[in-house]
């Protein structure tokens, strides 16, 4: 790998560990320390989630309008800015509108590091004649899962706004490559070698039902996205064992893309899209179909596996039908992916307020993704042949 192509993802990882570990992920742990130390309650924290997604909508929105990719790489560096700040805000308030303003902020800054951020790296790899797999990029989320599980469980002795004050210290470290090693976008419209680049649009239909299946995969992720650590905190024989379940999810996300390209370049990205939504939906399942540790971390292990390949199957994907904007329809999905994430955490937190358990929330997520499985279905039959586009 050249010097230059190694720097610019490696700038993605570190992008992908400050705006999606810490400024995104990073609350999914914090919720049972802020359970017991904060006053946080189930449902404030179904809100503050709901809230971060919707900051995280905004920042979809923001990419699918903006085209310029000069704006957008002042929206992305921005957006690094913006994750440690709102890391910081975290700790400083018991305040529920700090923590409101902060996830919303935080989610609007995870989506400039995730979708901006990526569209800008997927743009500089297909200019400068690199493959278009994003792969070793988007490893940075499981990367950034794992940082975080490590850190909260060696600074277990802090209180829950000190561990929030030392992410954001970290996150002090992780801008410096994060923002140094990504170039200014070139604004021509050819590669290196002097190609030109086309953006390729696909039909209508196929548009409509990738939007299907990604809003599908937006019920699938959320739930477990959101309270993974507390439902397995929540089962009394598996009490201290959240963090652990936290940390091998980020384990197995972080090499799952390099894997799900592998795989993709092999059987074709929507056979990949189809086995990585049914392992999904089996991984969504398994806390609520045994309370032991096996099938906790299990559950932790597949959906790691899954979630951030998905994520990286749709949105790579996404980018090679414009290449010369590719976080337009990164976006657009995005939107449809988003809607979810702004319903489902708040249903789940009623959901288990009654119930005393999120067993119902699981049923509903994995449905869904299950839904998106036969929406792939759907592709293969009505509209596979707009892949070939990518691929002449």
């Amino acid at each position: 790998m050249d010097s230059s192509r190694f720097k610019v993802l490696a700038s993605g990882i570190f992008c992908l560990i400050l705006t999606m570990g810490i400024g995104r992920f990073a609350y999914t742990p914090m919720i049972p320390i802020m359970f017991e130390q904060a006053g946080l309650t189930k449902v404030m924290a179904g809100w503050l989630a709901t809230i971060n997604y919707a900051g995280y909508m905004l920042g979809a929105l923001t990419a699918t309008l903006v085209s310029s990719l000069l704006a957008k790489d002042r929206i992305y560096r921005s957006g690094l800015v913006i994750a440690i700040v709102t890391t910081f805000m975290m700790g400083v308030s018991q305040e529920p509108w700090v923590w409101a303003l902060s996830r919303f902020a935080a989610g609007f800054g995870a989506a400039a590091g995730l979708l901006i951020g990526s569209g800008l790296m997927l743009n500089w790899l297909i200019r400068n004649n690199h493959r278009s797999e994003m792969g070793i990029h988007f490893g940075g989320v499981g990367l950034g899962i794992a940082f975080v599980s490590v850190l909260i469980w060696y600074s277990s002795h802090l209180v829950w706004s000190q561990q929030w004050f030392l992410m954001g210290a970290l996150g002090l470290l992780l801008i410096v490559p994060a923002w140094r090693w990504l170039p200014v976008p070139d604004v021509s419209g050819v590669t290196t070698s002097g190609q030109q680049l086309a953006d390729r649009p696909p039909s209508r239909r196929f548009l409509q039902l990738m939007m299907l299946v990604y809003f599908c995969g937006g019920f699938g992720f959320v739930i477990s996205a959101t309270y993974i650590v507390t439902i397995v905190e929540n089962q009394p024989a598996l009490q201290g064992q959240g963090e652990m379940a936290f940390l091998i999810l980020g384990l197995c996300a972080a090499p799952a893309c390099i894997i799900w390209d592998l795989v993709s370049r092999k059987t074709g990205v929507l056979n990949a899209l189809l086995l990585a939504y049914f392992i999904h939906a089996v991984g969504i399942i398994l806390p609520a179909l045994g309370d032991t540790l096996l099938f906790a971390l299990l559950s932790a292990s597949l959906y790691g596996f899954t979630f951030v390949g998905i994520v990286s199957i749709v949105l790579t994907m996404a980018g090679r039908f414009y290449p010369t904007k590719p976080a337009k329809l990164m976006g657009m999905l995005t939107m449809s992916y988003g809607v979810p994430q702004i319903i489902a955490p708040v249903i789940a937190g009623y959901l288990a307020t009654e119930t005393g358990n999120y067993n119902a929330a699981l049923y509903m997520a994995s449905g869904f993704v299950i839904i998106g499985f036969f929406a792939i279905l759907a592709i293969k039959k009505w509209a596979a042949s707009d892949m070939s586009l990518l691929e002449s």
